[in-house]
């Protein structure tokens, strides 16, 4: 069976020497979470995930979900007691706000464990991880009444949730959406239509399901300006508030997927559900895009995630698997052969993988603090700073950490040769579930085109400037420093070839909108390039600082984190001058074909 470790001593460098979360103390929330209480809160989710959640990964991908006759679906065996015991922990309500039933600790926690959940079976953690974007929803969208109807069975995990809004003509286009709502005399709706890819939507983890919905009531403009949001429960409620009589909804068929076979992916049928407004008529978009930037902002931990796992397995067969001797002689002269790890080629798998993971580690939890300081601060002047960095950096963390989850799941698989390409030992499962990651919750092509289309000329470019300033003052403060020479030059020309691909857009995408079409997976690119640089950049400075300062035991880890760091300035952070050459080429060649020549 495959392994996975926790990676917890990483987690805690990132959040106590690089983020320093012991410095945002005022925030609510942060106070308690004390370095004693985060190393408990990550050990123990470590434990959890590698005692009782990794076990079900591989049988949830050999069973999948059973769809019977009456439309309920059975997960697979092994699913139910992981979650109870995931549940009782209180790991979903872990930065839910106490009023809600939660524990109001940070959201960066969340995050971090969240990692580790995720890398243990992805596709069980859909289930909860689908219930914590409902439950934001309805934070920022319902009424009192709908708070406390819904969220404390939600935040237990008694209940869970799903979003439903792509149907079998409208994925992207939400403005195709067909799916109506009638308003019956009580003042609830009643929801009729099909909804298609829904995670989670039907299962036997919780007593009850519910639903958020997208759709249209009857009379509504055209187009998303006519979107509503709706509460539809599995099973209405009673007078005491208890799952009652079955609703018009149902599982009608599971999708047949590559990957996250333990995850019920379900075609939803509404037929005259009872249902219930959440936040204002027509504005479901908005209130639903709460849910679906926690879910973006999930997707992309779930890519760092499927490769963290990949290289952990990757390597540890690259340690013990004997084939060929070493280039400059033989590494292990009393064996047959060398462990193929003494081999350029597999170390430049692995060297990669891990420069990426751990940027991306320090990437997904930097940018968890933003929201933390968005929600928490009251400071307004701050909170603005950590929203604007949050809007711009979402689509860059799904649609980087999820194409590097998938390609480096990949050059893990290739490490063990052929055997990566039999099942038994599990690289094709990280393999088929990182897949999904690219697609689900926005394609990540249109997570490109919302970057260069919406957030760099969001507020006059207010977030990118503040970003080229961030990392331009980090390079400039260590510019003396011969110790940070080495990142600190590199991220400088990444930089400079972001701000040079930004400037070529605004001068051509204006007058031909192709050419931003044409830029945007590479923007996308650049960018997170950029701010894994700067991600190593400031690991470098906090090694370097410990190693100072005489770091004992530890000394080997801040060693290997600086080689580590210089592996990514000099074999990574040069891709930044083709992303820019590509971007610079325009779109003309790559629009020229006529369709039909295709």
């Amino acid at each position: 069976m495959p392994i996975y470790q926790a990676p917890v001593r990483d987690t805690l460098f990132v959040l106590n020497e690089v983020l320093g979360i012991q410095r945002h103390s005022n925030l609510p929330g942060f106070a308690e979470a004390t370095p004693d209480v985060v190393e408990a809160i990550l050990s123990e989710g470590a434990r959890l995930a590698q005692e009782v959640i990794l076990p079900t990964n591989r049988k949830g991908d050999l069973e999948g979900c059973i769809r019977h006759d009456d439309a309920s679906v059975t997960t697979p065996s092994g699913f139910k007691e992981a979650y109870r015991q995931y549940c009782e922990g209180g790991w979903i309500g872990l930065s839910v706000p106490a009023e809600h039933g939660g524990q109001g600790l940070p959201y960066v926690l969340h995050n971090a464990v969240g990692e580790y959940m995720a890398g243990a079976n992805m596709a069980l953690m859909m289930y909860p991880g689908l219930t914590q974007g409902a439950i934001a929803a309805i934070i920022a969208h319902g009424s009192d009444e709908q708070k406390a109807t819904w969220l404390p069975k939600m935040v237990e995990g008694t209940w869970t949730g799903t979003m439903n809004l792509t149907e079998p003509h409208c994925g992207t286009d939400l403005g195709l959406l067909r799916t109506r709502a009638v308003p019956a005399p009580d003042g609830s709706y009643r929801i009729s239509g099909q909804k298609i890819f829904i995670s989670a939507g039907e299962h036997d983890l919780a007593e009850n399901i519910v639903h958020l919905v997208l759709a249209r009531i009857e009379g509504a403009p055209a187009g998303t300006k006519g979107i509503s949001l709706f509460i539809v429960p599995k099973f209405k409620l009673d007078a005491d508030g208890r799952p009652g009589e079955r609703n018009g909804v149902s599982c009608g068929s599971l999708e047949e997927k590559m990957g996250i076979h333990g995850n019920a992916t379900c075609v939803m049928n509404y037929d005259e559900a009872e249902g219930y407004l959440l936040g204002p008529e027509n504005g479901g978009l908005k209130a639903m895009f709460v849910m679906m930037n926690e879910a973006r902002l999930g997707v992309g931990l779930q890519g760092l995630s499927q490769s963290e796992v990949a290289y952990q397995n990757a390597a540890a067969y690259a340690r013990e698997r004997l084939q060929g001797r070493s280039l400059s002689g033989p590494k292990a002269p009393d064996k047959p052969a060398d462990p193929i790890i003494v081999h350029p080629d597999v170390r430049r798998n692995l060297m990669t993988i891990r420069a990426w993971n751990e940027a991306g580690r320090a990437f997904m939890l930097w940018t968890a603090l933003k929201s933390d300081i968005a929600r928490r601060s009251a400071d307004d002047k701050e909170r603005q700073a950590a929203e604007d960095m949050l809007g711009l950096m979402t689509p860059v963390m799904k649609g980087v950490l999820t194409d590097k989850g998938f390609e480096h799941a990949v050059m893990a698989q290739q490490v063990f040769g052929g055997h990566g390409y039999i099942e038994e030992h599990g690289m094709s499962q990280f393999v088929r579930d990182a897949r999904i990651a690219m697609i689900y919750e926005g394609a990540n092509g249109i997570q490109a085109l919302d970057l260069v289309g919406r957030k760099l000329a969001m507020n006059g470019g207010r977030a990118i400037q503040a970003f080229f300033k961030e990392v331009g003052d980090f390079c400039e403060e260590h510019r003396a420093d011969e110790g940070m020479a080495p990142f600190t030059k590199v991220l400088k020309k990444g930089l400079n070839d972001l701000q040079a691909a930004t400037l070529w857009l605004m001068q051509n995408a204006m007058q031909k909108p192709e050419n931003a079409g044409a830029a945007s997976a590479d923007y996308m690119h650049l960018t997170g390039l950029v701010a894994m640089g700067y991600m190593w950049g400031q690991m470098a400075k906090a090694a370097q600082q410990a190693l100072a300062q005489g770091a004992g035991d530890d000394a080997s880890f801040y060693e290997n984190k600086l080689i580590t760091a210089r592996y990514f300035m000099e074999r990574v952070m040069p891709e930044s001058a083709a992303h820019l050459a590509r971007i610079s080429s325009g779109a003309d060649t790559m629009m020229a074909l006529p369709a039909e020549a295709f």
